[in-house]
């Protein structure tokens, strides 16, 4: 998808829409959510997503210049003439957000129809560049983004998930060893659609290694728990120990019980997770934690990069759960913002970097340079990890 063409991505756009509304279905019965850190109001994040392609396609005239577009250029009217007020992610904080006074879901379902066949017409005429297409290829990958989003806000309030395709057991397969490498880590220029956090490509020394084959499983990670690994701060980071004790936790997420069988919440459901599945919820600290317990560590986003890059007929497994890499979230060398500038760059240092893609995430969106990265203690989202010898 990152370098379609206007038929394929005219079609691709029609079906994020369409996600789009499935997933907001499920928030139909109960849009009064609790106010909470990681949470959006869904009919605001309905809004936004609406906003966002009419901003940077319908209202941009730069947007033949794709990456080049002056992000300070005035826009054209919106159709909603409160959009920017309410939906503007870069100037309505999140607090905010909870105290607007939104359109109703009627108002915002016609405000996305409308939003979404001026794109379609304005694609149409685009040049098949991808300068041309920039800001349609980025509207797509936003949408697919908030689609996720959706998905785990409804897992935190505990709201009916049927659709979703959760990891399935699986046989446990040995780690791999990769040789010694260099790498070129990033994306180069000329292969389509590029994240501005993926520029550019750059060669790095990437020494031999051994990555396990899939993510931790449940199996594994419970022998932390009943070996006290919630008790002990040997394991945890000074920063991970702080959060362990403001949170109270005593085991990932949603975990209802580990003894007599792992009872976990999926959406509104209490149900018998398989051993052999992929650790889900937990957050970097606890993966840092295990890692320590293990006689392991997590891998950096290169090494997880080279594995994904070279080592899947070898048995490396990904795309069931976000995994949570030992790099922080930085700049390449040389960065410069893309016209979305805050995209990356308010984030940078502050958060954690996670590779792969989860079982709600696109599939279109799942690429082997695509960098996720979140809070390091975030573990609302469909997150696990994999670990590498020491």
């Amino acid at each position: 998808m990152r370098r379609s063409g206007r038929d394929l991505l005219s079609l691709a756009l029609i079906d994020s829409r369409n996600c789009t509304l499935h997933r907001f279905s499920m928030y139909q019965q109960s849009l009064q959510v609790p106010l909470m850190a990681e949470l959006n109001p869904p009919l605001w994040e309905l809004g936004h997503v609406g906003w966002f392609q009419e901003y940077w396609i319908g209202r941009n005239v730069e947007r033949h210049l794709g990456p080049a577009a002056d992000r300070t250029r005035p826009r054209l009217g919106s159709i909603e003439p409160s959009a920017d007020r309410l939906y503007d992610s870069s100037n309505v904080s999140h607090d905010e957000r909870w105290h607007l006074e939104l359109p109703e879901p009627d108002s915002t379902l016609a405000y996305l129809v409308e939003t979404l066949e001026s794109t379609l017409d304005m694609l149409a005429h685009a040049p098949e560049t991808d300068d041309g297409l920039y800001f349609f290829r980025l509207a797509l990958f936003h949408e697919d983004m908030h689609a996720e989003a959706f998905a785990y806000m409804a897992q935190t309030l505990g709201l009916p998930m049927p659709e979703l395709p959760w990891p399935i057991p699986v046989a446990q397969r040995p780690a791999v060893g990769v040789p010694a490498t260099r790498w070129q880590l990033g994306s180069r220029p000329g292969n389509g659609f590029v994240f501005d956090n993926e520029k550019w490509a750059h060669e790095q020394r990437v020494p031999e290694f051994e990555i396990d084959a899939q993510p931790v499983t449940w199996a594994q990670y419970i022998e932390f728990i009943e070996d006290g690994g919630y008790d002990e701060a040997l394991w945890w980071s000074a920063e991970g120990w702080a959060w362990l004790q403001a949170s109270g936790r005593r085991a990932p997420r949603h975990v209802e019980q580990v003894r007599h069988g792992l009872l976990v919440q999926r959406g509104d459901a209490l149900v018998r997770a398989a051993l052999n599945t992929p650790v889900m919820h937990v957050n970097w600290h606890e993966a840092q934690a295990w890692c320590r317990w293990a006689g392991r560590r997590l891998p950096s986003e290169a090494e997880w990069e080279v594995a994904a890059g070279i080592a899947g007929s070898r048995g490396f497994r990904w795309g069931e759960v976000w995994e949570w890499t030992a790099s922080r979230f930085e700049p390449y060398a040389g960065f410069q913002a893309d016209p979305y500038a805050d995209y990356s760059q308010p984030w940078f240092g502050t958060h954690r970097v996670l590779r792969g893609g989860s079982f709600a995430t696109r599939p279109r969106m799942k690429h082997v340079k695509y960098r996720n990265f979140y809070r390091p203690e975030r573990d609302d989202v469909f997150s696990g990890f994999r670990s590498c010898a020491l």
